[in-house]
């Protein structure tokens, strides 16, 4: 993206040169997806994508459900955000993420609306509920911030997922719709946490990771009822330049850096050198002045 589309790249957000015109490698929607597949095959465990990708820039990113095809997708593009949602089939897990990145300059409005979205993310992440709790009654807490600006997503928040089976596998999940009542959310569960936003003709945001519901260690118990929270396994960072930290709590900022800091801390051993200090860079602290 910065050697051939003129892009800033994915730490910076100095404005960038005009695209070659004559590009070596040509990026697109569905060729940024393949390698990213290429990437998944290497590993000893791969069976095959969980899904099909959802690789899409600027105006394609607002819709929901986008499926790109080779001789109609977009081209990537420097001042376009890009949204990727994909997720592969291991014989020990099935994945399922969704990581939002520009590569140019983000307007303030996109910032505040992925800031939205991460602080959605965030709550429902952070949540501590008694047993009995439906995925219909958390649903809210990924909502609250977008709500706050008048904005919302129409899909729900949170699906469960098979071990190596169905990437959306019931009967629980986490939404607005009437059925998110019918099943409490229990201890060992699987369950995504994928709010987002989605401006048509413009562009589209969602940050997805996996959580797993378990056990939470209060100080009382309130009824009797034992109380549950979350774990998240999905490690990938989050693009810090598409954060308006002024936006955010000290919980929140505290939140982003300890989840970065577990990144590099997992990641590091699987990566190569030049690999190692990308995410070094990509997790470095965030403060409420940055």
């Amino acid at each position: 993206m910065q050697e051939n589309y003129g892009a800033s790249g994915y730490f910076s957000e100095a404005n960038g040169s005009q695209k070659k015109e004559h590009l070596e490698i040509k990026l697109t929607e569905v060729s940024v997806s393949d390698k990213l597949e290429a990437f998944r095959a290497e590993k000893e465990h791969f069976k095959g994508l969980s899904f099909p990708t959802i690789s899409s820039v600027g105006p394609n990113a607002a819709i929901i459900h986008y499926s790109p095809e080779a001789n109609t997708c977009a081209e990537l593009d420097a001042d376009k955000i890009y949204l990727c949602d994909s997720g592969a089939q291991y014989l020990d897990g099935t994945t399922d993420i969704t990581r939002t990145v520009h590569f140019g300059k983000p307007s303030e409005h996109q910032k505040s609306c992925y800031t939205a979205v991460l602080k959605g993310h965030i709550a429902l992440d952070a949540a501590v509920f008694p047993n009995g709790t439906t995925g219909h009654a958390l649903d809210i807490l990924a909502r609250t911030p977008l709500w706050k600006s008048g904005l919302d997503y129409r899909h729900g928040t949170g699906h469960g997922i098979g071990s190596y089976l169905n990437v959306h596998e019931g009967p629980h999940l986490i939404s607005f719709r009437p059925s998110a009542r019918n099943v409490p959310l229990q201890a060992s569960m699987t369950v995504t946490d994928e709010p987002g936003y989605y401006e048509d003709g413009n562009f589209g945001i969602r940050l997805e990771n996996v959580l797993i519901v378990k056990e939470a260690d209060t100080k009382f118990n309130f009824g009797e009822k034992g109380y549950l929270s979350f774990e998240h396994i999905t490690w990938a960072p989050y693009q810090t330049k598409l954060i308006n930290t002024a936006l955010l709590t000290p919980a929140e900022i505290e939140w982003v850096n300890l989840y970065h800091s577990d990144c590099q801390k997992i990641l590091e051993s699987y990566l190569n050198v030049q690999e190692k200090e990308w995410l070094r860079k990509a997790t470095e602290p965030i403060t409420a002045s940055s």
